[in-house]
């Protein structure tokens, strides 16, 4: 097993835990001092081209591993890559930016040898940033009660019904719908109008005829009903 986390996941006793429970890390690493240092000292040979989460290669970036930093207060195989990227025409570089190149470093006890493969599978854990969003979207943006169990409670139900929603765009919905927000599936799809009519020991769902969305919403109860029943 592998956590992946940004720079927040980049404490001693966090990495510790992993190690004592035999989960690989991967976690951000801010760019201190001796960071930006071991960066300006990685030769030029030793950066190879990074690859896109589809596997192809990046263009305008590299990376490498840092050999010339401390790492010996981590975990025993504590590994430093960094990958550096031109930033997009009309960025602006920041004070931890070195040598026109944007730099982002993380530490993993990974033993692989490819470290592009290590830097793309780093960079996957990004999509977390997307479910934040749509548990804000979801219920998650404020805590309505006045008392912690109260907001426990909430949180919970927000929570189930994020994991509905991400079954459902996984195993019922295609094209658009599969990676619509929240909101987008409400209006869509969630409040459509619809009846429930039970006749000869059959019940159907009679669908408003003229929604936009009535096909999709359609093909999504036959993939439904369709799914192998839980053995």
């Amino acid at each position: 097993m592998l956590a992946r986390s940004d720079s927040a996941g980049a404490t001693h006793g966090f990495v510790a835990a992993l190690r004592d429970a035999g989960v690989m890390f991967c976690v951000g690493f801010d760019a201190t001092a001796a960071v930006r240092d071991a960066v300006l000292a990685v030769p030029a040979a030793a950066w190879v081209a990074a690859r896109r989460q589809s596997g192809g290669r990046r263009d305008g970036a590299q990376v490498a591993e840092l050999h010339g930093l401390d790492l010996s207060a981590w975990p025993l195989g504590t590994r430093a890559i960094v990958r550096r990227e031109r930033p997009h025409p009309g960025a602006q570089l920041t004070f931890s930016d070195a040598d026109g190149h944007r730099f982002q470093v993380f530490i993993t006890d990974q033993p692989d040898t490819d470290i592009a493969e290590l830097e793309r599978r780093h960079r996957a854990h990004a999509r977390v940033e997307d479910r934040i969003r749509t548990a804000k979207d979801t219920g998650l943006r404020n805590l309505p009660c006045a008392d912690f169990q109260r907001n426990e409670v909430w949180l919970e139900l927000v929570l189930v019904a994020q994991d509905l929603l991400a079954w459902a765009q996984r195993l019922c919905l295609d094209g658009d719908l599969a990676v619509a927000e929240p909101k987008a599936l409400r209006y869509r799809l969630l409040h459509v109008a619809a009846r429930i009519v039970r006749h000869a020991r059959r019940t159907t769902i009679r669908l408003q005829a003229d929604w936009p969305w009535v096909r999709q919403l359609a093909a999504a109860f036959a993939r439904v009903a369709a799914l192998p029943a839980p053995s």
